[in-house]
């Protein structure tokens, strides 16, 4: 006689569900993970374009908006923002990241659009507060 060997069929539903429990609580915080590096992207922008602009500024004696004469690109490392130089003069500067619309970080609501100034302000553009963002 032969004896019978494998998983019933219960049991297979019972490694199924663990694993289908394991995932709806690991998803969220990748998502949060992710969310969180794309944000770290942008800092990491902002704050080059800002070192930049301080350098330009001991060479020209005021600030510029063209990101060419900083020697920065205008989309981030990683290709999910974009950089501009809102506004800028000789007494300061305000550049700006935007999530790339096609990109996972613009589902991001609460920080799509992230600020620095000259003067060291950090502000989102939504709902979300500052310091969530930076």
């Amino acid at each position: 006689m032969r004896k019978n060997q494998g998983f019933t069929l219960i049991e297979l539903m019972i490694v199924v569900a663990i694993i289908g429990i394991l995932t709806a609580i690991a998803a969220p915080s990748y998502t949060s993970y992710l969310r969180e590096a794309g944000r770290r992207d942008a800092m990491v922008g902002l704050t080059t374009i800002a070192d930049r602009q301080e350098r330009y500024y001991l060479q020209n004696n005021t600030y510029t908006t063209a990101l060419a004469d900083l020697n920065v690109s205008s989309t981030s490392e990683q290709g999910l923002y974009t950089f501009k130089v809102t506004s800028a003069d000789a007494s300061g500067f305000e550049v700006s990241a935007t999530a790339i619309a096609t990109e996972a970080q613009a589902k991001d609501t609460g920080c799509t659009t992230m600020t620095l100034s000259s003067t060291g302000l950090k502000t989102p553009n939504g709902p979300a507060p500052a310091k969530e963002c930076w």
